[in-house]
């Protein structure tokens, strides 16, 4: 039972449930959710297929479905929006999953707008359909629209009513009264009163459209399943515009095109194509965008009496399965590996003629078409697995195999045997319904006056229109059968009827007791429904119009003739054709589909088909196919295609009848493939073991044998046979002589040029043999298939250390000519080289860091191939360090490297025609520790001298350095005043008195820099007040040692009132103006900057200051030294190591 109650009650809220809305995917469901978190493996109630709103005509049975889901399964109720559900209303739930809300008989008062509720303990799922019922059709008053009084809304002025999108009228027509305040928010409506008024104006021009509609169509039919899988209904207007709808969806309406479901109009009647169980569902019918009526179609239920089979089939065999269904059906959707398949080269879907049993037969197994395969009939299916066993046979591995004719699978005798029991049964309950229908017209019949009962006999064609004939005492002793004809052939249709009259398309021929309906040259528009009747008796049958493909018959004579043409040429083949598009056309040689590609062109149209072969080649000699299908057929056409070629090498072993001193008799078998022509001679050469040239022993004739006289006694011969037809076949002659390019230990590299007689046809390509010295064999190098396109050619099939010649044969489509003249032997070796770097940037320095691994490469060219030794500082490497060579590389690799690791390692390559070394210092290294503390010091007003203590790591790394910076309180950022110090002091200048200064000390190398050492506050405190003092030096030049090409740096301080003037001289001239020296003087520091030290910066320095008071002066001296580093002396050092080792 269902819960009867008023839509407007609104279910109560359990204390402590919570309502949070959720979207469904299917439009117009609202779904509640009760609680924050729905637990794992539960769902709130939700619609599959929603209720669609109904159009229907009164006393009809009027039906609302839904399909729900959810977990656990939910409680469906419906209700109405105004009134009681009383015992009118039936609620059904049938087994496939779907609830009904039935209204049989509907009535005007019944049309409401109804509500579907889906509620489990999480939550509810609302969805709302309209229900609109037509009253019976009563006639109107044409001038009923006169008599109508015109109304005149007078709205108040300044006020202009807001244009809407119709979508916001249609959520009004099927919302609830209480959800207009919601939509009206929604789409910004703030006058309710208008929106109410326009919303009745709206409902009432609906009905009244609905009712003109209804006015103009009579008989009214729900639309019924015919035998042959179609459907059909009928008005007797058939110019007004047609909609079918399925569950609220529009079919697709195309008269031209065969369309699933496609509407197609004969000529009061609406025909629409074959149903499949997955059709069943609510279909409505619109007229001039109202819906009239609505028809449920569900076809009995359907079960599988035999479901198919796993089948284990062999590789290249054919699988099977079948299956048997409970009631006949043209179609059932096979699936494989989840994919839907189709009828083609690869799958036959086959159904029996009651269309009980249904095949699928999956062609030429290979492994990749094992897996599940499923037949699925409306809502039930079946599936099975289909093992495909890969061949065994070592024999066939690398080759394609035959295809097999067996099948594996199917279901054999006892499926015929339930096939015809369940047959018998459906006929035997046909037969029941026909018997009752006739008993009832029977009973009608003789219970209709006798006045009425005079014999009439018509002849109704419905395709044509009808044809008409009264007769007397008029019965059928056999009735009509369905025919089906092609396009432009007469159809026949025979039953026992008295006179009928003809008319010029239909001829009606009478024998006897028989009468036989021809329709001449038939055409689409005959196809259709025929029936005779007579005396009320009457028989029926169907013409089925059909146009398959057809091959024009003159095109057909030519196109079976046998094609023949020589290798090389082109052929062609055309055929043209009529039939229904769309067709499909394919081509076949030797059964195997052709594809366009470079030789291959395969041109299609509507009426012809051409295939064009380019460049033809004697293995495509064969069976051409031409097949073409459209839905109503398949035809085929073959013909022979013959290619002539040059004979194949004559088949082995040569079989010795005779060998004796005067005479040498032999055969063998002819060759496997003559060419496409008989042999006509065999054209023998002739060569004595220990020498190189060959004898021509020319034509033998057509026989394979030959006895040799001509022989020495003692010798040992060698013999070419080759084959001979009388095809006009010109050999090319021979290249040049092959020359010897370059040869190494693995590739011989050859060149030679073209012959001078091609055979008068463009050349193909080279093959290339060897010959090993000693031997009598020639063994070809390139592929048979692959002729070497290029006059040169890179022999790398070849053993390091053996000597070989060579020879060329030029190729055309005739095949392969004489061979030149052997080549030079060479022996595969690679020549002498001295070894020597390949890289082109070789790297003489690396930093690593201390614990990961250092890897060096170098690599080499060198023949023969050398010895490789590594040495660190000229002292073999340690243990720990990995070297891996090869013929053209080295590499060594340190995997933890530590600091002692560093140092100069060289690698020397050596062989017999000398050697090469190279060198690569690495130096492993780590991040700096931070220098000790740091100390502040004012020897000079204006300036400070910052001093720290040297990091640990100075000692380790000679690379360390040292960088510096300053913060004032003024600015609060810090700036770098020095870099690359490699002492442990440094004089800041332009120290302002009053503000604060701090300083930073960082060490850096080559892997990074080190954290900062921190400096104390210093500040230098304001003075007032000013004295003249005489210049003096508070601090004096030092003696300075450079090495050449390094930065020199002098400074001095010096004091006085006012301030002096300061000159710089070099051996008593004066640098101020000299720009190759920078000099400065800020605060009382003077400094000089020489960039780069040479030795003619050697000498005394003289700085000199004065002002009024006085004059003072201070000297030094440069000395300047070659350049010399640690770097230097640890080079200088390897090389007298190396010296003593090599001596």
């Amino acid at each position: 039972m269902f819960k009867i109650r008023k839509s407007k009650d609104e279910e109560p809220t359990a204390p402590g449930q919570v309502r949070i809305k959720k979207k469904s995917r299917v439009p117009g469901v609202m779904i509640t959710q009760y609680v924050e978190e729905v637990p794992e493996g539960m769902t709130t109630p939700d619609f599959t297929r929603k209720p669609i709103a109904l159009t229907i005509q009164e006393g009809k049975l009027a039906i609302f479905r839904a399909v729900v889901i959810g977990k656990p399964t939910p409680t469906v109720t419906w209700v109405r929006n105004e009134g009681e559900m009383d015992e009118r209303y039936k609620t059904v739930f049938d087994s496939s999953g779907e609830h009904q809300l039935q209204l049989p008989d509907v009535s005007v008062d019944q049309a409401d707008t109804y509500k579907c509720f889906a509620v489990n303990e999480y939550g509810k799922a609302i969805v709302t359909a309209t229900l609109n019922v037509i009253e019976a059709v009563r006639e109107m008053p044409e001038d009923f629209k006169k008599a109508l009084k015109t109304v005149v809304d007078i709205e108040p002025k300044g006020e202009e009513n807001p244009k809407l999108d119709e979508k916001f009228w249609e959520l009004l027509m099927s919302a609830d009264k209480k959800d207009y305040e919601n939509i009206c928010a929604q789409y910004g409506i703030t006058d309710f009163r208008w929106m109410l008024k326009k919303l009745n104006e709206m409902k009432t021009e609906k009905e009244q459209e609905q009712g003109r509609v209804v006015e103009r169509l009579c008989n009214l039919k729900p639309i019924e399943l015919n035998s042959s899988g179609g459907a059909e209904f009928e008005f007797e207007d058939p110019t007004t515009k047609i909609f079918l709808y399925k569950d609220g969806i529009m079919i697709p309406f195309d008269a031209d095109a065969e369309i699933k479901h496609g509407l197609k109009q004969v000529g009061k009647k609406f025909v629409f194509n074959g149903f499949n169980p997955e059709d069943a569902g609510l279909y409505q019918v619109e007229v001039d965008g109202i819906k009239i009526f609505t028809s449920d179609f569900k076809l009995p239920p359907i079960e599988f009496l035999v479901k198919i089979q796993d089948v284990k089939a062999e590789e290249r065999e054919d699988a099977v399965f079948e299956c048997l269904i409970s009631q006949p059906l043209k179609k059932i959707t096979w699936k494989g590996k989840n994919t839907p398949l189709e009828q083609g080269d690869k799958y036959d879907i086959l159904v029996s003629e009651d269309m009980l049993i249904h095949t699928l037969v999956v062609k030429d197994c290979m492994t990749l078409d094992k897996g599940i395969y499923a037949a699925e009939a409306g809502l039930v299916s079946c599936s099975a697995w289909l093992v495909v066993e890969a061949d065994s046979d070592p024999n066939s591995k690398g080759k394609k195999k035959a295809r097999k004719t067996t099948r594996a699978g199917g279901g054999g005798a006892d499926l015929l045997r339930i096939a015809q029991e369940q047959n018998n049964k459906i006929q035997k309950q046909k037969d029941e319904l026909i018997a009752k229908a006739k008993a009832e017209a029977e009973a009608a019949a003789a219970a209709a006056p006798k006045e009425k009962a005079k014999t009439k006999a018509k002849v109704k064609a419905e395709a044509k229109g009808k044809v008409k004939s009264e007769v007397g005492e008029v019965y059928f002793t056999s009735g009509l059968s369905d025919v089906a004809a092609i396009i432009g052939t007469d159809a026949e249709l025979v039953c026992r009827l008295s006179k009928i009259t003809a008319t010029d398309d239909i001829c009606i021929v009478k024998d006897r007791t028989s009468r036989k309906l021809i329709i001449k040259n038939c055409k689409e528009d005959d196809a259709g429904k025929y029936r005779c009747e007579a005396d009320g008796r009457k028989t029926e049958a169907v013409l089925h119009v059909e146009d398959p493909p057809r091959i024009n018959p003159d095109d057909l004579a030519v196109f079976i003739k046998p094609v023949i043409i020589k290798a090389g040429k082109e052929a062609a083949f055309k055929v043209s054709f009529v039939g229904r598009e769309p067709m499909k056309i394919q081509w076949y040689n030797e059964g195997e589909e052709m594809l366009e590609d470079s030789q291959i062109k395969i041109e299609k149209s509507s009426s012809h088909s051409r295939l064009l072969l380019t460049k033809c080649q004697r293995k495509i000699t064969g069976e051409i196919k031409i097949k073409i299908k459209n839905e109503c057929g398949t035809t085929e056409a073959i013909t022979q295609f013959v290619v002539l070629d040059k004979p194949t090498t004559p088949l082995g072993p040569v079989d010795i009848i005779e060998s004796s001193s005067t005479c040498i008799d032999f055969k063998w078998r002819p060759p496997k493939d003559n060419g496409g022509s008989p042999i006509t001679d065999y054209i023998l050469e002739r060569q004595q073991i220990g020498r190189n040239s060959w004898k021509k022993l020319g034509k033998i004739g057509p026989e394979p044998k030959y006895r040799d006289t001509d022989v020495d006694h003692g010798r040992k011969y060698c013999y070419h046979i080759r084959a001979e037809t009388d095809q006009d076949i010109t050999y090319p002659g021979p290249p040049s002589t092959p020359k010897i390019v370059s040869a190494f230990k693995d590739c011989i590299n050859l060149a030679w040029s073209a012959p001078t007689n091609t055979g008068g046809t463009n050349l193909l390509g080279y093959n290339v043999e060897k010959r090993k010295n000693g031997s009598n064999l020639w063994g070809l190098v390139n592929h048979p298939d692959e002729p070497i396109r290029e006059k040169k050619y890179a022999v790398k099939d070849v053993v390091e250390g053996i000597e070989y010649e060579f020879r060329v044969s030029a190729i055309n489509i005739s095949g392969a000519g004489e061979p030149s003249s052997p080549s030079e032997f060479v022996f595969a070796r690679d020549p002498k080289m001295r070894p020597q770097f390949t890289d082109k940037k070789i790297k003489n320095f690396m930093v690593m860091r201390a614990g990961n691994s250092a890897r060096v490469n170098f690599n080499f060219q060198a023949s023969p191939i050398p010895t490789i030794k590594w040495l660190k500082d000229g002292l073999p490497v340690a243990k720990h360090v990995t070297v891996s060579n090869s013929d053209t590389s080295s590499q060594l690799i340190i995997p933890s490297s530590e600091r002692q690791d560093t140092g100069i390692y060289t690698i020397i390559v050596k062989n017999l025609v000398g050697q090469e070394t190279s060198s690569v210092e690495i130096r492993i290294t780590d991040d700096p520790k931070p220098p000790g503390p740091v100390e502040l010091d004012e020897n000079v007003s204006g300036t400070v001298t910052v001093s720290w203590t040297p990091s640990p790591d100075e000692k380790k790394d000679d690379r360390l350095h040292y960088v510096i910076t300053k913060r004032d309180s003024t600015k609060r950022t810090w700036q770098t005043v020095a870099d690359h110090l490699f002492n442990n002091k440094f004089t800041a200048i332009n120290i302002i008195p009053g503000r604060q200064y701090q300083f930073r000390v960082y060490a850096k190398n080559d892997m990074g820099i080190s954290k900062p050492t921190e400096s104390a506050t210093w500040e230098v405190k304001r003075t007032k007040g000013s004295f003249e003092m005489p210049p003096s030096f508070s601090v004096p030049l030092k003696m300075h040692n450079s090495p050449e090409s390094y930065e020199c740096y002098m400074s001095c301080a010096v004091t006085g009132n006012p301030r002096p003037h300061v000159t710089w001289y070099r051996n008593n001239i004066s640098l101020n103006t000299n720009t190759n020296y920078y000099i400065t003087n800020t605060c009382g520091v003077c400094s000089m900057v020489i960039l780069k030290v040479g030795a003619k910066d050697s000498g005394d320095y003289t700085v000199t200051a004065d002002n009024h008071l006085g004059r003072v002066e201070c000297s030094t001296k440069l000395v300047v030294k070659g350049k010399m580093s640690n770097a230097s002396l640890r080079y200088i050092s390897y090389f007298l190591l190396l010296w003593l080792y090599m001596l």
